[in-house]
């Protein structure tokens, strides 16, 4: 008969799994311990050694804390605005606001400088729906051949396989949030999106 906190342990690991989009046999694999046992783990029949906790958590990009504390099950936590990774561009940052391993939405946040830009050229990556808001300030979006003068609060979709840019072209500081569905496979969470 499982444990109480065997079959918790189980479950919060199984959550994990599954938030982050992995099969039970990708984490297996990741973590360096069998299938077998990962299945066995998630349905509470068997306890993990602190050894195999760490691989597992560290697989699934969570402290082992977490994998005990049932509070977080369904969030891989805050992510504080000063732990963000960044991606510095021309005059500007972009912030990694959707770390891996990514499931179904890839998420940065930046800030431009006045003259600043995501470069002096238009780039692509994959072909994700991508949503492009302007959360404060003004910014010109280029998008192909065509130019955008977007304010607060406006946004734009495309597919992230047609060429485009940011580029501030005012006097103040503007901030904006790129959302990509799905993740742009095969780059680094640090690439531009």
């Amino acid at each position: 008969m499982e444990s109480s906190a065997e079959t918790e342990l189980g479950r919060r690991v199984a959550s994990f799994r599954e938030l982050g989009g992995l099969s039970l046999r990708a984490l297996a694999a990741a973590a360096g311990v069998s299938s077998s046992f990962l299945s066995q783990l998630e349905n509470g029949h068997t306890n993990a050694s602190v050894a195999s906790l760490r691989k597992i958590a560290a697989a699934l990009g969570v402290t082992p804390a977490q994998l005990l504390d049932d509070t977080s099950v369904h969030t891989r936590g805050v992510l504080r605005a000063a732990d963000r990774p960044s991606l510095p561009l021309e005059g500007a940052e972009k912030y990694v606001l959707s770390l891996p391993p990514l499931r179904n939405l890839e998420v940065y946040a930046g800030r431009f400088e006045p003259g600043g830009s995501t470069g002096s050229e238009a780039y692509v990556h994959g072909n994700s729906q991508e949503l492009f808001l302007v959360t404060s300030g003004e910014v010109v979006f280029q998008l192909a051949e065509e130019r955008y003068t977007m304010r607060a609060d406006d946004s734009i979709e495309f597919l992230s396989s047609v060429p485009h840019r940011v580029l501030n072209t005012s006097d103040a500081p503007a901030s904006v949030v790129w959302i990509n569905s799905p993740p742009t496979p095969n780059e680094s969470p640090h690439a531009p999106a």
